[in-house]
């Protein structure tokens, strides 16, 4: 029996890999688990967030099911895809995925051309059909994300890179040219860092950093489906 860990992003939730994981439910027999990380999902409590706390919970969710499954994959998006790949360099898993993961973070010629967007969209009156505006719009609401867990972020990308080099589980990594918070060189950094023998890069043009919300999400899941179920 499979398990399959999927883990989500920095003030992000479960619904940010919900397509991918209900495609992975829907076609396979395996054991999905999504988490949510301390202080996130659909209402942040950040104030006492700490990246120790992040990785411990999805640490702890893996070490559950590698005593109830034969076989284990690990996906992760954006910071958590920092932290699975840090888990796949802790302990034996049988394939890993990384989705837009934080290697690097913060491109901001794209967050320019994003934000041009938001403000054309205001200027045209359709606002409300930017999916951008909307996702940060109901993910910041009223409440500002507080400066201390922008650094715990900062410390778990610090504290997960150093454990790259020791990642040699088959590793699909995707990235998407439009992404303004990961800079898609980042997978060319992550391909090189990463010392696994089995590595695949695959980029999508339209995707921006939500990669399993965006565009390309149907192609993206069943390339996914199509890594973590090839047997060679």
């Amino acid at each position: 029996m499979i398990g399959c860990l999927v883990i989500h992003g920095f003030t992000g939730g479960p619904y940010e890999v919900d397509p991918l994981a209900k495609y992975l439910k829907e076609n396979t027999d395996w054991h999905i688990e999504v988490p949510t990380l301390p202080g996130h999902g659909m209402e942040l409590h950040l104030e006492n967030a700490s990246y120790k706390d992040w990785i411990t919970t999805a640490e702890n969710q893996l070490k559950k099911m590698k005593r109830d499954f034969d076989e284990i994959y690990l996906i992760g998006f954006s910071m958590g895809g920092m932290i699975a790949a840090y888990l796949a360099a802790k302990y034996n898993i049988d394939k890993l995925v990384l989705l837009a993961a934080s290697g690097k973070y913060l491109n901001f010629k794209q967050i320019a051309l994003d934000l041009g967007d938001v403000i054309g969209d205001g200027i045209r009156g359709t606002l409300g059909e930017n999916k951008l505006y909307l996702h940060y719009k109901r993910k910041l609401g009223a409440r500002a994300i507080p400066i201390r867990a922008n650094i715990e972020f900062m410390r778990l990308v610090k504290f997960t890179r150093r454990y790259l080099k020791e990642v040699h589980s088959p590793v699909l990594i995707a990235q998407g040219h439009q992404d303004g918070i990961v800079p898609y060189k980042t997978a060319y950094y992550l391909e090189k860092e990463i010392h696994s023998e089995k590595k695949e890069v695959v980029f999508f043009d339209r995707s921006r950093h939500l990669i399993c919300l965006g565009d390309d999400k149907d192609t993206l899941n069943t390339m996914v489906y199509d890594f973590l179920t090839r047997t060679n």
